[in-house]
């Protein structure tokens, strides 16, 4: 199948987001798809441009004029897929629905391209909280049209249990893999000492690093006999970060927390040799949400580290390597996780080969597979 693989930003190689799409690409295409992407880019002269891969599909130019012209203009995404036989596009939505979209799709259906929308987040409204005025107003113009723009819709993808989301039926798929991507630990220690923890995120209030933060506090206020640090690497929002220096002077712990910044390649891979237990998010309770299948619970596994979270995720809620944490404001209790991993015996081979059909072929495939079989 000829797909059209369709995003409304660029891309970025400290972007955990720009990874999963081109590992979702290369899914497609390891199943024998032929795979374009059209994304946006903003060039050296400050062009702002739309792409097809590496190319230019239309310049918009410089300017105010040419910020509007993008998020309104969508002649030549059609243009080019009428002259290269495009049979399906996947959208991976923004939360921008707007009119100028939902007149995208209505010509995508008069020329009979398969449409259909991943939506990465179900339900997302909660994760705007003390986000910008721009950015709530951007949510406000999404809930006027989001349901007029699912009826557009072949499927809406989601990571969730949902049946129907906005009126549309979906496809229910997991996130997935690129193994050839994420190296294995070589080992995990037995009983070490000191204990490292490992938090890979850009960090949002729904990650819930306050709770280790705060549990680790406890603990150094406790009887202990080892030392525990615990790693963060990732961009930190300031609220985040103001909440985090906060509790850390308040427990006079920072000495046990170390903040990497933004990682990836060899770097973080020897940080990962370091780190013996990984943090997942513990605060999917904060946006409403129960039931999702997050990519980093896949991160963690691939790489063979056992970890903890506290959603419902029915990949891994039965794993021996997981721990899972109430979906409250808890402190997440240090010695329990010391004790968790001092009584197993983890394998981190065993660990990645749980989840070997998570990969993103496979996923990918599903999706395509449901396309294929419905009318329009």
């Amino acid at each position: 199948m000829k797909i059209l693989f369709f995003v409304f930003h660029g891309f970025s190689v400290y972007s955990g987001v720009s990874k999963k799409i081109l590992n979702q690409v290369k899914g497609l295409k390891d199943a024998g798809h032929t795979v374009d992407v059209c994304h946006y880019d903003l060039l050296p002269n400050n062009h702002r441009c739309r792409m097809i891969n590496d190319d230019v599909l239309e310049d918009y130019g410089t300017g105010f004029l040419a910020s509007i012209r993008k998020r309104v203009c969508y002649g030549s995404v059609i243009e080019y897929i009428k002259a290269h036989h495009i049979q399906m596009i996947y959208i991976r939505s923004f939360n921008n629905a707007d009119p100028f979209i939902i007149h995208f799709l209505n010509q995508l259906r008069l020329i009979g391209v398969k449409t259909v929308m991943e939506i990465p987040t179900y339900p997302y409204d909660q994760e705007y909280r003390g986000f910008s005025y721009k950015e709530r107003l951007g949510l406000k113009v999404d809930q006027l049209f989001r349901y007029r723009l699912a009826k557009k819709l072949l499927r809406i993808v989601t990571f969730s249990d949902e049946n129907v989301i906005f009126g549309s039926k979906t496809i229910k798929i997991s996130n997935g893999i690129d193994f050839d991507s994420v190296p294995v630990k070589k080992t995990l220690r037995v009983k070490p000492s000191p204990f490292h923890l490992i938090g890979v995120a850009e960090v949002h209030y729904w990650h819930a690093f306050d709770r280790v933060i705060n549990g680790l506090g406890e603990y150094y206020n406790a009887a202990h006999d080892r030392e525990v640090y615990f790693h963060v690497v990732g961009g930190i929002g300031e609220s985040e970060k103001r909440l985090f220096e906060s509790t850390i002077a308040k427990y006079h712990i920072k000495k046990y927390m170390i903040f990497h910044g933004q990682l990836f390649g060899k770097e973080l891979d020897d940080l990962f040799e370091q780190a013996d237990f990984a943090i997942a998010s513990l605060g999917r309770h904060r946006t409403g949400i129960d039931k999702i299948k997050t990519l980093k619970n896949r991160e963690y596994a691939a790489r063979g580290i056992p970890f903890i979270y506290s959603e419902t995720d029915s990949d891994f809620d039965d794993r021996p390597y997981i721990m899972k944490a109430t979906s409250d404001e808890a402190p997440i209790d240090i010695e329990k996780i010391l004790d968790f991993y001092d009584g197993h015996l983890f394998s981190s081979r065993e660990i990645r080969e749980s989840i070997k059909y998570l990969n993103w072929e496979n996923q990918m495939g599903k999706v395509v597979e449901c396309v294929e079989k419905i009318s329009i």
